[in-house]
C-alpha cells in the first residue's frame, strides 16, 4: 500500500507538464465553457474521438447555448445526435438544459455536487466538468483512467466492479493538486487515450510515467486490467424492408419509450423471413410487391443485444397509409434514422431528388 501512495503522489508532478507539452488539439479543450465540455464529454461516451469531431462542431453550429438546447425540437435533436447511438444521452441532454434553464436562468451549475443533479451526469462526467471547468479537486474516473491505474500499481480488482471505480477515485482525488485540477483530470483521459491503450501494446517508451509503473517494470502490461467477462448479448433475428416506390421510400417511427425510441426505421418484423415471406408481408400491409431487387444481411451490436437483421430490397405498385412515404432526401434531412437502419442506406436511395 505504501509503494502505492508513492505512486500516486507523483502522478500529479509527472502528468501534467506531460499533458501541456502532447495533448492533442482538440474543439472542446479550446476553452473552459462547461456547456462545451459536457456536450463532448456526452459524445465520447461510447464513441471514438475522430467521430466526434465532426458531430461536436455541427452541434454547436445548432445549438450554441443551453437555451438553444433547452427549446430545440425533439426531432432535430435526434437527426444532429444520428449515427451517435444511445439516442437517450441527447434526451438526457435537452431535460438537463431545461432544468438549468428553469431553475438557474440558464447558468450551468458550478458545483460537482450541483452538476451530479441534472438527468443523464453520472459521476465521470460531473468530476470531467467540476475539474476542467471550475478547477474543483474531482476526479473523472472512467476505463480508460481504471487501466491506467490497474498497470502503474499492478492491481488485479475487476475494474468492472463499483467498488473498484470507487476506490480509484478516493484516491486520485486524495493527491489533487491545489491548482491545475482540470489539466490533472484531462492528462489521465490523454494517457488512456493515446498511450495507454485498450488495444494492443501501450507505447510505454511514450508514457511519463513509465519509470514507475510496476506492470511495466514486470512486463505485463497487456495482462491489466482485469475485466470479468460479461454475459453473452442475447442475439435478436430480424427481417428489414426497404420498400420503394418511384424516388420514395417506406419508414415509420418507432415507439416513444424503449430501444431507439422515437427515431424513424424502415419497416421490419422479429424473425428471420424467407424471400417469398418477405414479398407476402409486404403484400399484406398493402404495398403491392412488383419486383424484388435484392437481400443482403447486416449485424448491428447494442449493450445489451445483438440484431441479426436479413434485408430485402421491394420495388412496390401502392403507398400503403400504414406508412410514411418519403424522399431521400427528407430522410437525410429531417428524420433521424439511426445506424442500425442506415447501413441499409447506401446506393439505394438517390441522394439529391
Amino acid at each position: 500500500m505504501e509503494r502505492e501512495d508513492q505512486i500516486y503522489r507523483l502522478l500529479p508532478k509527472r502528468l501534467i507538464p506531460w499533458y501541456r507539452e502532447n495533448a492533442r488539439d482538440l474543439p472542446w479543450r479550446r476553452d473552459k465553457d462547461p456547456y462545451h465540455v459536457w456536450i463532448s464529454e456526452i459524445m465520447l461516451q461510447q464513441t471514438r474521438v475522430a467521430a466526434v469531431k465532426e458531430y461536436y462542431i455541427r452541434f454547436l453550429k445548432e445549438l450554441p447555448d443551453i437555451r438553444a438546447l433547452a427549446e430545440v425540437e425533439e426531432g432535430k435533436l435526434l437527426k444532429l445526435w444520428e449515427g451517435l447511438g444511445y439516442y437517450n444521452r441527447a434526451r438526457n441532454l435537452r431535460k438537463a438544459a431545461k432544468k438549468i434553464v428553469c431553475e438557474n436562468n440558464g447558468v450551468f451549475p458550478s458545483e460537482y455536487s450541483e452538476i451530479l443533479t441534472l438527468p443523464g451526469i453520472g459521476e465521470y462526467t460531473a468530476g470531467a466538468v467540476a475539474s476542467v471547468c471550475f478547477d474543483e479537486a474531482v476526479a473523472a474516473v472512467d476505463g480508460n483512467v481504471l487501466r491506467i491505474l490497474s498497470r502503474i500499481t499492478e492491481s488485479y480488482d475487476d475494474i468492472l466492479k463499483a467498488s473498484t471505480k470507487k476506490q480509484a477515485k478516493r484516491r486520485l482525488e486524495a493527491v489533487y493538486p491545489k491548482e491545475d485540477c482540470g489539466d490533472f483530470t484531462q492528462s489521465l483521459m490523454e494517457l488512456g487515450a493515446t498511450v495507454c491503450g485498450p488495444s494492443g501494446k501501450p507505447k510505454c517508451q511514450s508514457c511519463p510515467v513509465e519509470d514507475i509503473c510496476v506492470a511495466h517494470a514486470k512486463g505485463i502490461e497487456t495482462s491489466l486490467p482485469v475485466k470479468i467477462t460479461k454475459k453473452n448479448r442475447r442475439v435478436e433475428e430480424r427481417t428489414v424492408f426497404v420498400l420503394r416506390r418511384g424516388d420514395k421510400v417506406a419508414a415509420r417511427k418507432r415507439e416513444t419509450e424503449g430501444l431507439l425510441a422515437g427515431m424513424w426505421e424502415f419497416p421490419n418484423v422479429l424473425g428471420k423471413l424467407t424471400a417469398e415471406e418477405a414479398l407476402e408481408t409486404a403484400d399484406r400491409w398493402g404495398c403491392g410487391p412488383a419486383l424484388l431487387e435484392r437481400e443482403i444481411f447486416r449485424k448491428h451490436i447494442f449493450s445489451h443485444v445483438q440484431w441479426d437483421m436479413t434485408c430485402f430490397y421491394i420495388q412496390c405498385l401502392k403507398e400503403t397509409e400504414q406508412l410514411e412515404w418519403v424522399s431521400g432526401k427528407a430522410l437525410s434531412e429531417r428524420m433521424a434514422l439511426p445506424t442500425a437502419f442506415r447501413q441499409f442506406w447506401d446506393g439505394i436511395l438517390p441522394e439529391k431528388d
